[in-house]
């Protein structure tokens, strides 16, 4: 994520990554802050304590990817690691349109 941040970032990429948290200590706020710090994450962070934004966007795992068109559509989704070509590739069609 952090380097499709960097290299599609300049294209039009917009990164928000959301944290629904799996335990109760990761409903720190500090923690949030202190882990994107440390990993070197520029993108926004919003923290999901609730689950409302999981719940809206029918997730059901971590980790899971969506990817969301200028019109808002839903266009894209993975669940799980892997697939970071496939996931490129469609950066860089959605990017194309």
């Amino acid at each position: 994520m952090r380097v499709w941040h960097d290299n599609y970032g300049p294209a039009g990429l917009t990164i928000v990554g959301v944290h629904s948290p799996e335990f109760p200590w990761e409903k720190s706020l500090d923690r949030v802050k202190d882990a994107t710090s440390r990993l070197g994450i520029k993108f926004p962070v919003v923290q999901d304590n609730n689950f409302a934004i999981w719940q809206r966007y029918g997730v059901r795992a971590w980790p899971t990817i969506m990817m969301v068109d200028k019109m808002g559509i839903i266009r894209y989704s993975h669940i799980g690691e892997g697939a970071y070509d496939k996931t490129e590739s469609m950066i860089r069609q959605l990017l194309a349109e």
